[in-house]
């Protein structure tokens, strides 16, 4: 059976799953593991400080969320010099395993990809996610290296609700998405 790239593009052979969720309570205060958090568009994730303050804009909103690749984590330990990496030092909201994030976005600028996290909320991939410098005082000398090409992605959140740890990441089929969200104006 042919396929075309389009089609293909929006195949996922299995659901992914938020492995942990992590809030930064406040600017450069230790990032905290969280079971649950409320995922809101225009904010982000109640608890985060990056949520105290309305986005708006299209800019402004394409980092509502960012998303970790779980198995990415070994990567980032290896090319640091350490054992292991605590996910909380990268400051990222969700560490997800078991779907390629970059896949999350289609290449093709007429094809949205939408993803369901969980019972309610649903995401649009907004970009890389690219480290700051602040990861050579989280990893040590060559952390921010060590972080480039996996440092996740960025999404805005398109129907807000709860995230728990374990829910599953799943794309939402053409349809549904037409049903459940309009896109936003440019």
């Amino acid at each position: 059976m042919s396929s075309g790239l389009r089609e293909l593009v929006a195949r996922f052979g299995m659901p992914g799953r938020i492995d942990a969720i992590v809030l930064r309570p406040r600017r450069l205060a230790p990032a905290v593991w969280a079971d649950q958090a409320w995922a809101e568009p225009g904010f982000g994730l109640r608890g985060d400080h990056r949520s105290v303050k309305s986005r708006t804009g299209d800019e402004a909103r394409r980092r509502e969320l960012t998303l970790l690749q779980a198995e990415h984590l070994s990567v980032i330990a290896a090319l640091a010099g350490r054992d292991r990496v605590d996910a909380r030092l990268l400051r990222r909201n969700l560490v997800i395993s078991g779907v390629n994030l970059a896949a999350l976005a289609s290449p093709f600028p007429d094809q949205r990809l939408l993803w369901r996290l969980g019972e309610e909320v649903v995401i649009e991939a907004t970009g890389p996610c690219a480290p700051c410098s602040r990861m050579e005082v989280a990893l040590g000398s060559g952390g921010y290296n060590a972080l480039r090409g996996h440092g996740g992605i960025t999404a805005r959140i398109v129907r807000g609700g709860w995230l728990r740890k374990g829910d599953a990441v799943t794309v939402m089929d053409a349809p549904a998405v037409e049903e459940t969200v309009s896109r936003p104006a440019t």
